[in-house]
């Protein structure tokens, strides 16, 4: 051994100790960055940007949302019913194909995006057609979230949203 040099005994047991604390931190559960939040990892869900097109036909609708989850648990998008419509189903879209599915996943710290030519809810049988400007009640319904209720506008059939 070299003078000045230190041993691996030294060298492994401070390995060992920066590991120890960088573990300690990760699961300190203060919900301070890193690690399961104190309240379990539950999904915490806001909506924003709907809108309902303005339908061309007379018995169909389709609309757009986009769920936020600012949680560490991830939730299901499990249903959503309107005054508008008998039926509301959910669509999920992969390339140009689109197929009903009985939930939309709504990921930790992540967003579910119901836009024009992707994933979307489609409304039939309405009760009247909606005009633009209208307002249109709707209620969501995940798998471990409290529903959440929302007004939605009814806005010109070319609307596009800004980003």
């Amino acid at each position: 051994m070299t003078r000045g040099a230190p041993s691996r005994t030294a060298l492994a047991a401070a390995l060992v100790l920066g590991l120890s604390a960088t573990v300690a931190a990760c699961g300190s559960g203060d919900g301070d960055g890193g690690g399961e939040a104190k309240d379990g990892g539950r999904p915490k869900l806001s909506v924003s940007g709907a809108y309902l097109p303005q339908p061309s036909m007379d018995d169909m609708a389709a609309g757009f949302l986009t769920v936020r989850n600012a949680g560490a648990g991830a939730d299901r998008l499990t249903s959503v019913s309107t005054p508008l419509a008998a039926e509301v189903t959910l669509h999920h879209t992969a390339g140009n194909r689109m197929k009903q599915v009985s939930s939309l996943d709504v990921p930790a710290n992540g967003r579910l995006e119901l836009a024009s030519g992707g994933d979307h809810l489609m409304l039939t049988k309405l009760s009247h057609r909606p005009k633009v400007g209208e307002k249109v009640e709707f209620t969501l319904r995940f798998a471990n979230s409290d529903p959440i209720e929302i007004k939605v506008p009814v806005e010109p059939t070319t609307y596009r949203p800004k980003d």
